[in-house]
């Protein structure tokens, strides 16, 4: 069966699912490929009129801001044995230098650490248990954590489903892979965006280590 065909088999509420799921276990402390997930499902829902964007992004920012207050709540129970264990299990996502770079943002950002730790695939993993941990006020923490998950899940879904929508209309006739073509050079603009975000921010880490030296 192609592929193609295969997904028009898939019923819309099952991909509702999947995206709310992983969105929320990744949220949760779980490295899972949300991003992707979401990515993948806004394309499908541009060329499938049975998956709704709204919807879709519904479920994605629920996934994310439930996700996130789970990991809160085990964050602020388990404290810092629990990302001794995490670190144990997955190291090149919990390890000690990821701990640090992640706290640091909490204790000089705050509540703005968790809102655009959203947008940020390594701090979007820590938002919710390290902030437990730090024991930040949960009123805090719920309006950054439900603003930055419906804005990055609310915007990744239009950004990709408006993508998907008039590059169709303008690659039909260069089939689905100028479709392709059109959507990875999309994504890869919001990559270079993202990578300049983290550049800057490592670069404003860097400055009061070097003022002190």
């Amino acid at each position: 069966m192609h592929v193609q065909e295969w997904l028009d088999t898939v019923p819309a509420v099952a991909i509702y699912a999947l995206v709310a799921g992983v969105i929320g276990l990744e949220s949760l402390g779980i490295p899972l490929p949300g991003e992707i997930v979401l990515v993948s499902a806004a394309l499908l829902s541009s060329q499938h009129g049975e998956v709704n964007p709204v919807v879709l992004g519904a479920c994605a920012s629920a996934g994310a801001v439930v996700g996130d207050s789970i990991g809160y709540a085990i964050g602020r129970k388990g404290g810092r044995p629990l990302l001794a264990r995490l670190g144990r299990k997955f190291p090149r996502h919990f390890g000690e230098a990821h701990v640090a770079t992640a706290e640091r943002s909490f204790e000089k950002w705050g509540m703005w650490a968790v809102f655009f730790g959203r947008f940020v695939a390594l701090l979007r993993i820590f938002a919710g248990p390290l902030a437990g941990v730090l024991h930040m006020p949960y009123w805090k923490f719920l309006i950054a954590n439900f603003l930055g998950g419906v804005i990055w899940a609310g915007g990744t879904t239009a950004v990709i489903y408006y993508i998907g929508v008039v590059a169709e209309d303008w690659l039909k006739r260069f089939s689905y892979y100028g479709l392709g073509v059109a959507v990875l050079i999309g994504v890869a603009s919001m990559l270079i965006v993202k990578r300049k975000a983290k550049q800057a921010t490592a670069k404003a880490e860097a400055e009061p280590v070097a003022a002190a030296e």
